[in-house]
This record gives C-alpha cells, sequence and structure tokens, in this order.
C-alpha cells in the first residue's frame, strides 16, 4: 500500500513539475535566472535518506529516464544518471549518522547540487550546452536549489512521518 502511495505522488509531482509550476513562477524571475523544479529530486534524495539507498537508485533512474524522455533532455541518459547517483549518495549519507532536519536539509542541499553539477557537466562534456560554469551556477543552479531547499523544508514532516509509518507496518507484519 505505501508503495503504491508513493508512486502515485510521485507520478502527480512529475505532472506538477513539468506543468503547473511553469506558470506559477514569475515572469520576472525567468528572465534573469531559470528556477527549475525538482521535486522528484527531493523526494528521491528523501527515499535515500529514509528507506533505502537501492530503492532510492531505483526510483531516480525509473523518474530519470521519464524526465529524459519527456521533458527535459536532448539526449538520452544525463538526468536519468544523475538521479539515480545523487539519490544513492543520499542513502549512503544515512548509515552515517542520526538524521535530524538539518542534516537532510544539508544532504538534500548537496544533493541537488551534485545533480546541477552532474547534468551541466555531461552536457558540457557531449557539447550540449556552451555556457560558462560561472554564470550556470548563479543564474541556474544557485536559484533552483534555493527554490527546491524551500519545498524540501516544507514537505519535511510529512515525509518523514510518511516513512515512519511505513517502517512502523513493515515491522509489525514481520512480528
Amino acid at each position: 500500500m505505501t508503495r503504491n502511495l508513493l508512486w502515485l505522488s510521485m507520478l502527480g509531482l512529475f505532472v506538477l513539475e513539468g506543468s503547473i509550476l511553469q506558470w506559477l513562477m514569475p515572469a520576472v524571475w525567468q528572465s534573469k535566472v531559470h528556477v527549475a523544479p525538482h521535486f522528484i529530486l527531493i523526494v528521491v534524495l528523501y527515499i535515500g535518506l529514509y528507506k533505502n539507498r537501492h530503492t532510492a537508485l531505483f526510483y531516480g533512474l525509473g523518474f530519470g529516464l521519464l524526465q529524459d524522455m519527456i521533458y527535459y533532455s536532448p539526449m538520452l541518459g544525463p538526468i536519468s544518471f544523475s538521479m539515480g547517483l545523487a539519490g544513492y549518495l543520499a542513502g549512503l549519507a544515512h548509515r552515517r549518522t542520526h538524521n535530524s532536519i538539518v542534516f537532510s536539509m544539508i544532504v538534500i542541499s548537496v544533493g541537488l547540487l551534485l545533480y546541477e553539477m552532474l547534468v551541466f557537466g555531461l552536457y558540457t562534456l557531449f557539447r550540449v550546452t556552451h555556457l560558462e560554469l560561472q554564470w550556470v551556477f548563479f543564474h541556474q543552479m544557485l536559484p533552483s536549489m534555493l527554490i527546491n531547499l524551500l519545498f524540501a523544508l516544507a514537505i519535511y514532516v510529512p515525509v518523514r512521518k510518511f516513512f515512519e509509518n511505513a517502517q512502523s507496518m513493515a515491522e509489525q507484519e514481520t512480528d
């Protein structure tokens, strides 16, 4: 049941991220900076933090491939690879320390920055983009990271409760 709810909510975020949110961003922001919502990535990072790194890798690869095919990428694979790797590394960070809101936000901000840098690096490697890293960092990566961190902070409590309830239900089923 919890897996189905997770799939449906991520599918809803996928549709929301690509359609409605583009209209909600003020036109002034879009002329000076490029803000890209990465809500699916944030949920993948939360899956890595609170569930399992392999599950986060699976969700990241699946939804990243979907984004590669439908929304963003001029080539197949960079979004999928970057999202899967960021989710996997967030799952590795979970094993090291106790999760708190500060630790979660640090891991999510590092995951968002890693994702953006990987995508930019792959696009630069295959000559899809010819922009400078400094310009992209200040006009695309940093504004996107701040907006996505606000979203991550807004959904922190519901997501954490969802994964804690899912874990307690799984433990009760095994008993």
